[in-house]
């Protein structure tokens, strides 16, 4: 068993910001969710949300024996996530113009689990980062570190929804758990949905094919095209208006530093070679 004071305090010596821990349970309602929002088509030409969904819904099912999941969360917002000029035409969402997130989480999950197996050597857990199945804004709600805002992304009261997210499921319990936030939320602030220029917001969640982000990174399915609006990789449109994150700090862990400022100039390839950018050409 592990305490909860312990594993916090381990996961800000790895460089997170926030960190929570939820009790493992079966998210059946989410699925429920989820199968119904593909059926209504709003996954579009995203095959991999259909895939692995018991999954999602049970993290038993990725690590045997599963008792808690650490959410854990690092703040990344920069002068990018201010918002472009009116004319701007290469715009990339704030996130991508660092290192890949992916691979900086992953690596800081893995120094914090080195840590909580120098505390306990029976411990046992794997690592997410966001694109394993799990219904991980989920756990974060229920890690007390914020709740799904109106455009469907996880918005925390410190720094709004400009937050990266990795997860440790393990097998061991804690001493005590988060709860839920209570008397926060978007209330009647609609903001995002209004400053989407495709209208692919919805109510907390997002019709895909009418998504920028969608459009600028995943495969489009045939005959499937939205307007673009001048991102050339990822949007933030959404973000950008959001109360939460006009008042929320900038970045203080040095990994999420930009590797570059697409509002002085469009980024060669050199200088995204290691950001998530990457992923277009992969594809």
């Amino acid at each position: 068993m592990f305490k909860l004071s312990q594993i916090k305090e381990l996961a800000h010596e790895v460089g997170f910001d926030l960190c929570g821990v939820a009790h493992y349970r079966k998210f059946e309602d989410d699925r429920a969710f989820l199968e119904g929002w593909i059926e209504r088509g709003y996954a579009s030409s995203l095959d991999y949300l259909k895939r692995n969904i018991e999954c999602r819904a049970d993290a038993n099912l990725l690590v045997e024996g599963a008792k808690s999941v650490i959410v854990c969360a690092v703040a990344y917002k920069n002068s990018v996530s201010e918002g472009y000029p009116a004319d701007h035409s290469a715009k990339v969402a704030s996130y991508a113009c660092t290192t890949d997130y992916h691979t900086t989480i992953k690596q800081m999950l893995f120094d914090l689990c080195k840590r909580l197996k120098g505390v306990n050597p029976a411990f046992s857990a794997r690592c997410f980062v966001d694109s394993a199945p799990i219904f991980e804004k989920r756990y974060a709600v229920e890690a007390g570190l914020g709740w799904i805002g109106r455009q469907s992304l996880l918005v925390t009261p410190q720094f709004g929804s400009f937050v990266l997210l990795g997860e440790v499921v393990m097998t061991a319990e804690c001493d005590e758990y988060d709860k839920p936030l209570e008397t926060v939320g978007c209330g009647e602030c609609r903001r995002c949905v209004d400053a989407c220029p495709n209208s692919a917001v919805k109510e907390r969640h997002i019709d895909t094919s009418r998504c920028i982000s969608c459009a600028t990174i995943e495969r489009r399915g045939e005959g499937e095209s939205c307007d673009l609006h001048g991102w050339i990789f990822g949007c933030d449109e959404c973000q950008t208006v959001c109360p939460y994150n006009r008042k929320a700090p900038h970045f203080t862990n040095p990994r999420f530093a930009p590797l570059f400022n697409p509002v002085e100039r469009t980024p060669d390839r050199e200088e995204f070679k290691d950001t998530p950018m990457m992923r277009r050409f992969r594809s």
